[in-house]
């Protein structure tokens, strides 16, 4: 793979809340081959704010994201922003000759999500979507184990994204129309995204899902993040999900901002072969039989080993973000394509409308690698 080392990219960052904050301005800030040029927000001081935070006061500010997509100079644009823009925003940045990140999910909803993927294809820009948990050590190296061959056929998954009390009270994730949901668009879409990813199975035949208000509407409620306002809470507090694959591979999806359980696991993934299983619940775990034993093997995946060095190590946000630059740099595909996120995408929508109608969503494959839902 040949980068081209000369060449600096300059990017533009779409919305100035936590994770541009927390994840995607650090992560830019740390590449060489980077230059931040451009802040936007509709608030803008927090624009400026997030300036101000990496000591930058050259960085152009934007209120208007259309007047940040006039930069002819600019070639690269991260979407950070509510769900309900991750479409529009993203269309009109690869519509303005801009490779472009948009966080996950995809889109509020499917339509959405493929008219991102049509025009990502038809303009020739990259498009990728920020599933960082593919990142980390666990699911790398299982993604290899799983790769070679180890597990043989997975025909059994779950996909855990649960948590006990942790429900986010900032922002607009509590708000149905912004959001598009909540848990099983927040952190369901992340658990499914690296089961399948793990899996390599975007092939849905059928989806069944149940979707719950019952603790959304409690006031004073313990909470992570303190209580939240139950008038502001629209979207569910837990989401279930049953997908049959086409090849018959069944996937559970678990997803739950409050839930009363102490069975609790966010991002993870369960997975069940003719030849082995592996989960990620208390560390990575590989089980299987051997010479008419069963076994359990903790693979080793910190990177030190010797006294008071601990290794060069970097974080999922630091490796999700190198690799994006390397492949726009080398000309390469991302690793997160935007054919996968929409597949995850088009299921989460499919649990949504199988709890509201009480049907099971199958899916039909269609011209063009696409698929379409019918009840």
């Amino acid at each position: 793979m040949t980068i081209q080392k000369q060449k600096i990219l300059r990017v533009g960052i779409i919305g100035c809340g936590g994770i541009a904050n927390g994840k995607h301005i650090p992560s830019l800030s740390a590449q060489k081959n980077v230059e931040l040029v451009a802040f936007c927000d509709i608030i803008e001081e927090r624009a400026i704010e997030s300036a101000r935070k990496i000591g930058r006061e050259d960085i152009a500010i934007y209120t208007d994201y259309k007047e940040l997509l006039k930069d002819e100079s600019i070639d690269l644009i991260h979407v950070c922003t509510p769900n309900k823009s991750h479409s529009f925003i993203t269309i009109d940045a690869l519509e303005a000759g801009k490779h472009v990140m948009c966080e996950k999910p995809m889109a509020k909803t499917a339509k959405e999500a493929r008219a991102m993927l049509e025009t990502a294809k038809r303009t020739g820009k990259k498009l990728t979507i920020g599933y960082d948990n593919r990142y980390r050590p666990d699911s790398l190296l299982l993604k290899k184990i799983a790769e070679r061959g180890d597990l043989g056929d997975i025909y059994f998954a779950k996909a855990h994204a649960i948590r006990r009390r942790a429900v986010p009270t900032w922002g607009v994730f509590l708000n149905e129309e912004e959001q598009g949901g909540g848990p099983l668009i927040d952190i369901g879409t992340h658990a499914l995204d690296l089961t399948l990813w793990l899996m390599d199975n975007y092939k849905v035949k059928s989806v069944v899902g149940n979707v719950y208000h019952k603790l959304g509407g409690k006031k004073d409620a313990a909470n992570a993040f303190g209580p939240w306002d139950p008038e502001r809470f629209t979207v569910e507090d837990s989401a279930f999900g049953f997908i049959t694959m086409e090849n018959g591979a069944t996937v559970v999806l678990e997803s739950s901002w409050a839930l009363n359980t102490l069975d609790v696991d966010e991002a993870k993934s369960t997975l069940c072969g003719t030849e082995a299983g592996a989960d990620m619940r208390d560390g990575l775990r590989i089980n299987g039989e051997e010479f008419g034993h069963l076994y359990t093997k903790l693979p080793e995946l910190n990177t030190g080993g010797v006294a008071y060095f601990d290794g060069k190590s970097e974080s999922q946000a630091a490796r999700e973000c190198r690799l994006w630059i390397e492949s726009i740099l080398s000309g390469t595909e991302p690793m997160v394509k935007p054919e996968q996120a929409l597949v995850v995408t088009e299921v989460l929508e499919a649990i949504y409308e199988s709890a509201r109608t009480g049907k099971t969503v199958y899916f039909e494959e269609v011209a063009g690698n696409d698929q379409n839902r019918k009840n």
